[in-house]
């Protein structure tokens, strides 16, 4: 679960303008922080199949807003992906 205080920090690294806070960009962002806190746990406590389905549910969502940016900005969809280091 992220802190209010990381969700502010994703937002103003993330964000667009000003007013954004869920963007595809944000959303994609967020995603990306709970899924690598959520792995981390799953290590440690393995027979956690409840977060495993939580987790695959969040992978799928961002696979998902990953397409639709890929779709309709090229541009921002290159960019995210270079910040969050994740592949194609």
């Amino acid at each position: 679960m992220l802190t209010k205080r990381t969700k502010q920090n994703i937002i103003k690294e993330h964000r667009t303008n000003d007013a954004d806070t869920g963007s595809a960009d944000v959303q994609v962002a967020m995603l990306t922080k709970q899924i690598s806190e959520l792995t981390d746990h799953l290590k440690v406590n393995p027979k956690d199949n409840h977060s495993r389905r939580g987790l695959l549910k969040m992978v799928g969502k961002r696979k998902r807003l990953l397409s639709y940016l890929s779709r309709t900005n090229v541009a921002g969809y290159e960019l995210i992906l270079k910040k969050l280091n994740l592949k194609k």
